[in-house]
């Protein structure tokens, strides 16, 4: 009893060093963000909101806030909606078709993303597409779409599919069963894909940088832009805003998880 009381703490001390080592970095640049003096110091000597306001204030972040807000929304859209279909369509494959059609959707995201932005920029240049939004939306949504399709599939193999049959054998049509049987017990699933695409489209920076112009310029691109002339603390304002959104997006995803595993104990 002991010796097994030992190796769980044992087992939680290395969990909690391994997730100090991973996110207090992270959580280092809030502070930086609430710095008073022209450079980065940590912790600040002088706190101030100084550089939120420079942050809000400039135009050129305010605009490339506004258009990775955008790119995301449409490449969540984009992706969920093709996730989920994707993830419809592999239940119904089976055996080596299933897995040849997975590892086509799996591809962009096991390819180096350099490679990717290199082979995307020279097809938008022939189109000249390069710096504009449908560009981005589209190479955003390359990446985001095996997250939506995954999380989608993880929700639907957790489904009876009994539970369908029975519906159609009371008469009920494929799109009526679908929205009526299936949906409700895949939105986990769903919602899971669509945080998980938001961020990875809010978040992307090579492919950004590869297809962004002077007039569709996302969050991402502008801190590359900064740190390459002058590291100052609203580059850490930037940055805290993009960890917000995507803890938002994590106690999003929660937030319906634990009503829909509450709901499932009430019924």
């Amino acid at each position: 009893m002991a010796g097994a009381r030992l190796d769980r703490w044992l087992l939680h001390g290395f969990a909690a060093v391994v997730a100090a080592f991973l996110v207090l970095p992270l959580l280092a640049i809030v502070p930086a963000a609430f710095n008073g003096q022209n450079f980065l110091l940590l912790p600040p000597s002088v706190w101030s909101f100084r550089w939120w306001g420079v942050f809000f204030a400039d135009a050129s972040w305010r605009s490339s806030l506004a258009t990775s807000l955008e790119v995301a929304s449409l490449v969540t859209m984009l992706a969920t909606g093709l996730g989920t279909a994707a993830a419809l369509g592999l239940a119904r494959l089976g055996g080596r078709l299933r897995a040849l059609v997975l590892a086509v959707f799996v591809g962009p995201v096991v390819v180096p993303t350099i490679v990717l932005a290199v082979a995307l920029y020279a097809m938008a240049r022939s189109l000249g597409l390069v710096g504009t939004l449908l560009a981005l939306v589209i190479a955003h949504a390359m990446l985001a779409l095996p997250y939506a399709a995954l999380n989608v599939g993880v929700s639907l193999r957790a489904v009876d599919p009994r539970l369908a049959l029975a519906a159609s054998g009371l008469g009920a049509g494929p799109w009526h069963v679908f929205r009526t049987v299936t949906l409700p017990l895949i939105l986990p699933g769903i919602v899971g894909g669509a945080i998980f695409a938001f961020v990875t489209s809010f978040d992307e920076v090579v492919l950004s940088i590869f297809l962004a112009g002077p007039e569709v310029k996302t969050l991402p691109v502008r801190i590359w832009e900064e740190i390459r002339i002058e590291l100052t603390p609203v580059v850490a304002v930037a940055a805290t805003l993009m960890m917000a959104l995507a803890l938002a997006g994590w106690g999003l995803s929660r937030v319906v998880e634990t009503r829909r595993a509450a709901g499932r104990r009430a019924g």
